[in-house]
């Protein structure tokens, strides 16, 4: 009996150990994001740039940010930016979204877009 409660304890830990690997470290996050900065802002009200504002991003309609210009492509995607079409975009978005208008190549370890997409969390997600 002790026997089993030991693997199912074990087993709880590295279940355990490996939601939180991918949910993601925002202070790490932040780091990679500084990529980011040059096209986007997170802050509430901030201003869209090359690309739009991100602030509460996750769950929002793809094509969403008032004022600004999206390509038509991402108008049509009828996608809604969750955690995994999040990661599926920043891995690669044209992949994703074929005539996007964002030239970032992408984020190839899964590990940098889980961080950076808990640090959108963070900022109104």
């Amino acid at each position: 009996m002790k026997r089993k409660l030991g693997y199912v304890i074990a087993t709880l830990m590295v279940m355990t150990a490996v939601s939180n690997a991918d949910a993601g470290d925002a202070a790490k996050g932040e780091k990679v994001f500084n990529r980011c900065k040059t096209c986007h802002t997170v802050d509430q009200g901030g201003k869209n740039k090359i690309g739009p504002n991100l602030y509460g991003i996750v769950g929002r309609k793809a094509g969403a940010v008032d004022g600004f210009k999206y390509s038509g492509a991402m108008l049509e995607s009828g996608l809604t930016w969750d955690e995994a079409t999040l990661d599926k975009f920043l891995e690669k978005p044209k992949n994703l979204v074929k005539g996007t208008k964002m030239v970032f190549p992408g984020l190839r370890k899964a590990d940098q877009r889980a961080d950076v997409i808990a640090y959108m969390k963070k900022h109104g997600g």
